[in-house]
């Protein structure tokens, strides 16, 4: 979902500038300690649920994490032509997931303003799972909610520990996005094929996606 769907922007501004701003006023330290603090934790809990969780941040930082969100809602932005692309292959009859490793509660709080749930059959929270998408054996896991032929998958995803993850666990088709967040530099990892701009699948939707699964 995010840096896939969403412009990355938002993320990287809430946790790179408003939570650490946030943290400073509220604990008394300077932007620059605080800064540090965000980045280490960040770093002892990289790729595991935790880092993804809101309710193990409010704890960590004693900030309202969930409420610090809705303040800036106002940024939340699709990446280019996302609701074309959606629309289009949800007209194809192909059955669409939206899985994510963020938080029940951001997952709600961006469906609410980016308007694009009504596309996806099933919204599913690695959460849920009780284990992020990078983490061994989730593809397997994620079967026990839903059911689906892995090798007739599409997955697109902007983090490539979670494309490598799902490539090593057998999932068929597998995209990257070539840039996650549009105030950031472009990735070019060369490992798998990176989507500049949704609309550049859209002529080739009937004979590539054929019969397949769809999962952002």
């Amino acid at each position: 979902m995010d840096g896939t769907l969403l412009d990355l922007h938002f993320d990287n501004y809430f946790w790179r500038t408003l939570v650490p701003e946030t943290y400073s006023a509220k604990h008394g330290v300077s932007l620059a300690a605080a800064l540090a603090l965000v980045e280490r934790k960040t770093d002892e809990v990289y790729g595991s649920l935790d880092w993804y969780c809101l309710d193990y941040w409010a704890r960590e930082l004693d900030l309202e994490i969930t409420e610090l969100k809705r303040t800036i809602t106002g940024r939340i932005s699709l990446r280019p032509n996302v609701e074309r692309f959606l629309r289009e292959l949800w007209y194809t009859g192909r059955r669409m997931l939206l899985i994510t490793n963020a938080h029940p509660a951001s997952l709600e709080i961006k469906m609410n303003n980016a308007e694009i749930a009504a596309y996806f059959h099933r919204c599913i929270s690695a959460h849920q799972l009780h284990l992020a998408k990078e983490g061994r054996g989730f593809w397997e896991k994620l079967q026990s909610l839903e059911p689906f032929d892995r090798r007739r998958a599409i997955l697109f995803d902007d983090s490539l520990p979670v494309l490598r993850r799902a490539s090593k666990e057998g999932v068929g088709f597998v995209y990257g996005i070539h840039q996650p967040d549009s105030q950031r530099p472009a990735l070019d990892h060369g490992e798998f094929p990176l989507v500049r701009d949704f609309a550049d699948l859209l002529p080739g939707i009937g004979d590539s996606t054929s019969g397949r699964n769809a999962q952002c």
